[in-house]
């Protein structure tokens, strides 16, 4: 018999006996996102009515996943048939846009929800079903768009109501990486696989304070696991906690014995330009994070300026059911570590 190699360590984590390569990362996004400080890394920007030549947001967001993958095949140099499974999730009801999405690429799909931490959950499944020997080329993909996510879960658009500061703007966007054993720049060395954290908190606009102890949760229980220090990352990045999670994090970490202030990044905060785009607290959506990754924070480790890095994509699982019910707001973070090869 094949022997069986332990890879968990502490709690929650897996140490991969074999680093999982990123082959290649695309990313499609919104007029919005376009103009905002992360625009010129982005492989695609729409235009203006966020429609991207459909008759409904839903089917946009749908499209956004197709072209994402599409691309992220053709970077990797492979063709459609060389994909043994895609791991696709959104935040629509039933994931109809990972649905309708994924239809055409006649591939085995997992669908997957973790509302906005999908990216972490989708790169956590596909590393670990590559480095199980499950698949030479496997796909992580998620999205979301502005105006299906509000449609969803908050006010018709053309209702026009105010937004508090502590509201987060839903990324119009979608970001695929391919998966292999081998070839890549950048490598998945080990993830940290998120608990459901709930303090109780229920407003659906104040997203970061919701996803925050999630998020202290799993970066905690990641240095447990590696017994590593936050020095031993250049960067230790959220997903879309935004301004206000943001300083919830560092203070709840730094009750814990962790201060992250020099290595910490959210990809909320970075995509928008709060001032001149009026954002408020950030960006939000499984979007946020998943082309944050493959278009700015996959390069810098392809590269080497970043030679390790904490990505902790954050979900807030909520559902417009729940949510009517009088339900709170749980959180969920899963981290996944990645390495310059």
């Amino acid at each position: 018999m094949t022997e069986v190699r332990k890879q968990t360590v502490g709690k929650q984590s897996i140490q991969f006996e074999h680093a999982v390569h990123i082959l290649s990362g695309a990313s499609i996004v919104g007029k919005k996102e376009g103009e905002g400080p992360l625009g010129k890394y982005f492989d695609v920007v729409g235009k203006e009515d966020g429609m991207f030549g459909c008759q409904s947001w839903e089917e946009a967001e749908s499209v956004l996943q197709k072209e994402a993958v599409s691309m992220a095949i053709g970077k990797a140099e492979l063709e459609k048939w060389q994909i043994r499974t895609i791991y696709v999730g959104d935040l629509l009801a039933q994931t109809i846009a990972s649905s309708f999405g994924i239809l055409g690429f006649d591939t085995p799909v997992y669908g997957l929800y973790g509302a906005c931490a999908t990216m972490g959950e989708a790169l956590s499944l596909s590393s670990m079903a590559v480095a199980a020997g499950y698949g030479d080329y496997v796909v992580a993909v998620t999205s979301s768009h502005f105006g299906s996510a509000e449609k969803e879960f908050r006010f018709p658009l053309g209702y026009g109501n105010q937004r508090p500061l502590s509201a987060t703007w839903t990324v119009t966007g979608s970001g695929a990486c391919v998966l292999g054993t081998n070839g890549g720049k950048a490598r998945i060395t080990g993830i940290t696989t998120g608990k459901i954290i709930d303090f109780g908190l229920k407003d659906s606009l104040n997203m970061g304070a919701c996803m925050a102890p999630a998020a202290c949760d799993t970066i905690y229980q990641n240095m447990m696991d590696f017994n590593r220090m936050p020095e031993d990352y250049d960067r230790i990045i959220t997903g879309d906690l935004g301004e206000i999670g943001q300083h919830i994090l560092f203070d709840m970490l730094k009750e814990k014995g962790f201060d992250i202030e020099k290595q910490h990044m959210d990809c909320g905060i970075e995509i928008y330009d709060k001032e001149s785009q009026d954002t408020h607290a950030g960006g939000s959506g499984c979007g946020c994070s998943a082309v944050t990754f493959a278009s700015y924070i996959l390069p810098k480790i392809e590269k080497g300026e970043w030679k390790r890095v904490l990505f902790v994509p954050t979900g807030a699982l909520l559902s417009k059911v729940s949510y009517n019910e009088g339900k709170s707001v749980p959180g969920i973070a899963q981290a996944v570590v990645v390495e310059h090869c």
